[in-house]
This record gives structure tokens, sequence and C-alpha cells, in this order.
């Protein structure tokens, strides 16, 4: 049996897989933040959108690096 592809679309996947529970974990402390102390929105609302872009950010980054590197 031979397999045919490349090994860096794998750690593409698992950088994706990464980003997606980043992401659920971010906005899931927001929640419980907010949910604990509802005026501290205005607060946490940026905070937890600076760590939506820096998950995003670093699953693009996989991305990337699957293309670049061979």
């Amino acid at each position: 049996m031979e397999l045919t592809g490349s090994l860096n679309m794998i750690g593409y996947g698992l950088s994706a897989i990464g980003g997606g529970i980043g992401v659920g974990l971010v906005f899931a402390a927001y929640v419980s933040g907010v949910a604990r102390q509802p005026e501290a929105q205005r607060v946490l609302q940026p905070i937890a959108f600076l760590g939506l872009a820096f998950t995003e950010a670093l699953a693009i980054l996989g991305l990337v690096f699957a293309f670049i590197i061979k």
C-alpha cells in the first residue's frame, strides 16, 4: 500500500484543529466572565477579540508554512 501526498498537510490540519480549540476556549472564557459580571462586558470584549485574532493568526501561519515547506 503506497501513500501519496505530503506530510505538511497533516501539520496544517493539526494547526487548524488547534485554532478551532483555541477559539472555543477564548469565547468560553469570555461568556463565563460576562455571565459572572455583566458589567465587565465592555472590558472583556476587546480582550476576547484580541485572543481570537491571535489564535486565528497562528492557524493562518500554519497554512502558510504548509505551502512554503515542501
